[in-house]
């Protein structure tokens, strides 16, 4: 039962998302053998979801906007716990990676005079967003892979990968299923590039889809690799609360950028109740001024609802709290006001935000030209992810990289709306150039034969089971834990026991065991799964126990303030002795000067 087809290539993607697609192009460009591996169809990707847009610093509608105010912005949202080197990186190539897209086909909303339009999102200073209406993600993954097939990419789909290979401490290949029949494919590849996204299937109320279990971050820390800042999840403002039947899916940050205001149950705005002090040199309370900030010299406004999505997100819970909460158990987004201000506001919403006008009529039954959408937090994104070099992109262990979600380091302690596009196509452009690199600096290697085989009779090992317990309700279990006791607001209780009750469910998930046979069989799926999403579970957990106080993403009840402490704290997650997971602190690398002088300035 456990034999495999076999194939070799240069460099192995798995993943073929924004990063996964950049990657594989870019070592395809590159005249070397490439495969692309991934988990559902050829285009059902999580950058779909990118909806409103892809932040670069191309000063189009703000010509105050560069490369360093979004450096300093990507900071600051991070509060300073991000790799500064990979903020560098991205808010200098960014601009460059946008307009090339541009030129392999990707169709922009356009300023008047035909150049790129942006639009403001939350926590950056400027309209910086390039988009197109609220479908931005879509017609990037539409432009990368009508690009790719024409490279010679040999494409794996709907391909499960349940282990890597390590030869003589360098990585040389994967395994995987087919999730159609069951059968197993091996690969030998000189480096392997990971793309795989987040985390967001092990909690209840997530904007992600089945496919994101944490398996890239997993399976890079079973062969060696480390992961850094899983304590960092953020939980999207405003995903839809109502029916039930669709509660997590996201509602994109471009309907607030597009000038969509938040109110509680008595119709006030709630978001002119907390603004940071940094931003607060004076108030409005009208929709359309928001409240000024200066920065430098220079004066600009901003709606409240477009702080950093931490924030928004707290806001939104304390309302809710509060009792001020919609009859769903969130809050009020209304984009219909804009009918004051704009003729044919109805023509013009259906314009800039056409998928949300559409989901919300399809789902919920609701008009959003006329009346407010009912929202509230969904998991949406993990800043952690494994540790990777900033240039390079290679984890701890040799050629073996990571970019995109998987990858941590650039977003620090919470991302700001729109990095994460422009963090797929940066990033994903230099996982594949160096994983070209070193392929062919480091020439052949292959995998035991043997190891392939065992890794066959591991993913078999469940249908061996006998009595073992229903995969799908140690899967529900997990999700309910993680939302209770490791979701928005923690504390330190409740995390201890969240750990505990996370080294009982990994005891059940070994002995869970589904019916029937290989094909067509996702309770199979489900029991491959678990371990995965108990192992970032795990890591999760335990840095968010090890981070006693409230920064970024993290929330801690107990704990409410920042302490000085942690500010230059970063969390590695490794292997302990006996196979479990490890939570050592690490202090950040300094800031170069002349970047540090940028931020300076910036705070001034």
């Amino acid at each position: 039962m456990s034999d495999y087809e076999s194939f070799d290539y240069d460099v192995l993607v798995i993943g073929a998302g924004g990063a996964g697609l950049r990657a594989a192009i870019e070592a395809a460009q590159s005249g070397v053998k490439v495969g692309l591996v991934c988990k559902s169809l050829l285009g059902k990707a999580h950058t779909v979801m990118a909806e409103g847009g892809m932040a670069a610093s191309m000063g189009n509608v703000d010509d105050r906007d560069n490369w360093k105010v979004h450096f300093a912005d990507t900071m600051r949202g991070g509060q300073y716990l991000n790799n500064w080197r990979m903020a560098e990186l991205h808010a200098k190539e960014a601009a460059e990676r946008v307009h090339e897209l541009e030129g392999w086909g990707a169709v922009f909303d356009r300023t008047p005079d035909g150049r790129i339009l942006q639009r403001n999102f939350g926590g950056h200073r400027y309209p910086r967003l390039a988009h197109v209406g609220d479908r931005t993600g879509l017609e990037l993954i539409r432009t990368l892979q009508d690009y790719a097939v024409h490279q010679g990419i040999e494409v794996h789909m709907e391909q499960t990968v349940v282990d890597l290979f390590k030869t003589d401490g360098r990585v040389s290949g994967a395994f995987s299923y087919d999730r159609e029949l069951g059968r197993f494919k091996a690969f030998n590849a000189k480096a392997v590039v990971l793309a795989t996204g987040g985390i967001g299937r092990s909690f209840a109320v997530t904007s992600n889809s089945w496919e994101y279990t944490g398996d890239g971050q997993a399976l890079a820390f079973r062969i060696g690799a480390s992961l850094i800042d899983m304590e960092f999840v953020q939980f999207h403002p405003t995903g839809m609360v109502w029916p039930l039947s669709v509660a997590g899916i996201l509602v994109t940050e471009g309907v607030r950028g597009e000038g969509g205001i938040l109110k509680n149950s008595e119709g006030r705005r709630f978001m002119f109740d907390d603004i940071p002090p940094l931003y607060k040199n004076q108030t409005a309370d009208t929709p359309e001024e928001g409240w000024r900030y200066v920065i430098g010299d220079k004066e600009a406004r901003r709606p409240p609802e477009l702080l950093t999505r931490d924030h928004v997100a707290r806001c939104i819970v304390r309302e809710v709290k509060a009792g001020r909460g919609s009859p769903h158990g969130g809050v009020f987004l209304d984009i219909a006001w804009i009918k004051e201000k704009i003729n044919d506001s109805e023509a013009h919403i259906k314009k800039k935000l056409p998928s949300m006008y559409h989901q919300f009529m399809q789902l919920a039954g609701l008009d959003i030209t006329k009346e407010p959408m009912e929202v509230g937090p969904t998991t949406h994104y993990v800043m952690g992810g494994i540790r990777v070099d900033a240039d390079s992109q290679m984890t701890d262990v040799p050629g073996l990289f990571a970019a995109g979600e998987c990858a941590a380091g650039l977003h620090g302690a919470n991302r700001l709306g729109g990095n994460s596009l422009s963090d797929l196509i940066v990033f994903g452009k230099r996982a594949g150039e160096y994983a070209v690199k070193f392929a062919k600096e480091n020439g052949d290697v292959r995998f035991d034969a043997q190891e392939a085989k065992a890794s066959g009779q591991r993913a078999v090992a469940p249908f061996e089971r006998v009595g073992g317990e229903n995969p799908f309700t140690i899967h529900h279990e997990l999700q309910k834990l993680m939302q209770e006791k490791v979701g928005i607001v923690r504390v330190e209780s409740e995390l201890q026991e969240a750990i505990e009750e996370l080294a009982k469910l990994r005891v059940r998930a070994e002995n869970s065991a589904p019916n029937g046979n290989r094909e067509y069989n996702p309770g199979w799926h489900t029991c491959l799964d678990l371990p995965n999403m108990m192992t970032v579970a795990e890591a999760c957990a335990k840095s968010a126990l090890e981070r006693k106080e409230s920064r970024g993403a993290h929330a801690r009840a107990d704990y409410l303030e920042k302490e000085p402490v942690f500010a230059k704290i970063n969390h590695q997650t490794v292997e302990a002795d006996d196979g479990s997971v490890k939570v050592v602190a690490i202090p950040t690398v300094p800031m170069r000067e002349d970047l540090q002088e940028i931020i300076d300035w910036q705070q001034k």
